[in-house]
C-alpha cells in the first residue's frame, strides 16, 4: 500500500540560516546548478515565463514572479517573488529582496518560505562560475577579470569564482558610482584575494584590459555599443542582460541558459533578434556547451547571457531546506494550515459513523 497523503508542516527559513548553509559550499552549489541545467534541458522541469509587476509612478522598480517545477530526485514546485528597487541603494539598503515558496510535489501545499535574496545571488553566481569554467575550455584561461557593476551580485560572482579555483593576476573594477567602486575595491582587499586591483574610470578601459568581463549592473537598456572594445575576444558574463548593444551581440559567439527566456523583455539578445528578424546569432545553451554539443571558437568575443531560471532557485532552495531540516533547526509554524477538514468539525462525526 502507498503511504497516505498528509499535509506537510510549514516552516520559515531565515536569511541567517540560508547564509550559514551556503557559506563555503561553492563547489557543491555549482555542481547542483549544473545538474539542474541538465534536468531542465532533458525536459524534467516546467519553467514558465517570468511575470513582471511594474509601477507607472516608479519606472525603475519592479517585482518579478518566477514560478517553476523541477522533477528528478528534487521533485518540488514553487515560486520566487523578487523585487528590484534600485533607489534603495541611495538609502543604504540592498536593491533586491526576495522570498522563495516551496510547494509539496504530491499535495501542492506550500511547506516552506525562505529568505531568497541570498539564494538568488547564489544561483546567479554559481551559473556564472559554471559558464566561466565551461566556456574557457579551448581558449586561453582568463587571468585578468573586470567587474562592470559592483553590487551584491558582483561580490557573489567573485566569491564563486575564487571558491571554485579561479585566481587572477589583475582585477579591474568599474561602476557609475565612485563610492560603489571604492567599496568593492575595499571588499576585494579585505577578502585577501591575490592580484592587482585597479579601479577604472572608463568602461572602455575596463573592457579592453580584461580577458573575463562580468556585467552585473541594473542597466535597463544597452550602453556599451563599440564593438572594437572587444577586439581581444574576451569571455563576457553578461549577467545583467541589457548592457550590450545588438551590434556587440551580433559580433560575438552567443551562449544562453535558455533560448526562450533570454529572447524576451528587451534583453540585448532580444533586441538582436528584433534587429535581424532571426535567431541565427545564437550558438547554443550552456547545457549544450557542457555536453560538448557546441564548439566555441576562440577568434570572437564570447558572451554568456543567463536570464536566470526559476528551477535554479528551486533546486538551491530545496537543498538549503533539506540541510536545515537535517540540522534540526527548522522553524515550523504550528497550525499554519488550519482548515483541514472538508466539512469542518461538524462533519467529522458523520464521516466516522459511515466508516464503522
Amino acid at each position: 500500500m502507498s503511504e497516505p497523503i498528509t499535509v506537510p508542516p510549514f516552516a520559515v527559513v531565515s536569511g541567517a540560516q540560508v547564509q550559514r548553509v551556503l557559506h563555503g559550499r561553492e563547489k557543491e552549489i555549482v555542481e547542483l546548478v549544473e545538474a539542474t541545467y541538465r534536468l531542465h534541458s532533458a525536459g524534467y522541469s516546467v519553467n514558465p515565463p517570468s511575470y513582471f509587476l511594474r509601477f507607472p509612478d516608479r519606472p525603475s522598480s519592479r517585482i518579478i514572479a518566477l514560478p517553476a517545477s523541477i522533477g528528478g530526485e528534487v521533485r518540488v514546485d514553487g515560486l520566487k517573488w523578487i523585487s528590484s528597487f534600485p533607489e534603495n541603494v541611495t538609502a543604504g539598503i540592498p536593491r533586491a529582496s526576495a522570498v522563495l515558496i516551496l510547494n509539496d510535489h504530491d499535495t501542492g501545499y506550500p511547506f516552506a518560505c525562505l529568505e531568497s535574496s541570498i539564494i538568488s545571488a547564489t544561483r546567479t553566481a554559481a551559473s556564472a562560475a559554471s559558464a566561466a569554467e565551461c566556456l574557457s575550455r579551448g581558449r586561453s584561461r582568463p587571468k585578468r577579470v573586470g567587474f562592470f557593476g559592483t553590487g551584491l551580485i558582483a561580490r557573489y560572482i567573485h566569491t564563486f569564482l575564487t571558491g571554485t579555483g579561479w585566481s587572477f593576476d589583475e582585477i579591474g573594477v568599474h561602476d557609475v558610482s565612485a563610492d560603489s567602486a571604492a567599496g568593492f575595491r575595499c571588499y576585494l582587499e579585505q577578502s585577501g584575494t591575490p592580484g592587482r586591483i585597479t579601479v577604472h574610470d572608463s568602461p572602455e578601459e575596463l573592457i579592453r584590459l580584461s580577458d573575463l568581463v562580468v556585467f552585473a549592473t541594473v542597466a535597463g537598456q544597452p550602453h556599451v555599443s563599440d564593438v572594437s572594445w572587444f577586439a581581444h575576444n574576451p569571455l563576457v558574463l553578461h549577467v545583467s542582460l541589457r548592457d550590450l548593444a545588438p551590434e556587440v551581440v551580433l559580433a560575438s559567439t552567443n551562449i544562453v541558459d535558455d533560448v526562450e527566456h533570454c529572447l524576451k523583455a528587451n534583453t540585448s539578445t532580444h533586441l538582436a533578434e528584433q534587429l535581424t528578424g532571426n535567431r541565427d546569432f545564437l550558438d547554443g545553451t550552456l547545457d549544450d556547451a557542457m555536453a560538448g554539443r557546441v564548439t566555441v571558437p576562440a577568434d570572437r568575443p564570447l558572451v554568456f547571457s543567463p536570464f536566470g531560471l526559476g528551477v535554479l532557485d528551486l533546486a538551491v532552495g530545496k537543498w538549503v531546506y533539506d540541510e536545515v531540516a537535517r540540522s534540526g533547526e527548522l522553524h515550523v509554524i504550528d497550525d499554519f494550515f488550519h482548515e483541514l477538514s472538508r466539512y469542518g468539525r461538524a462533519g467529522q462525526e458523520p464521516r466516522r459513523l459511515m466508516q464503522d
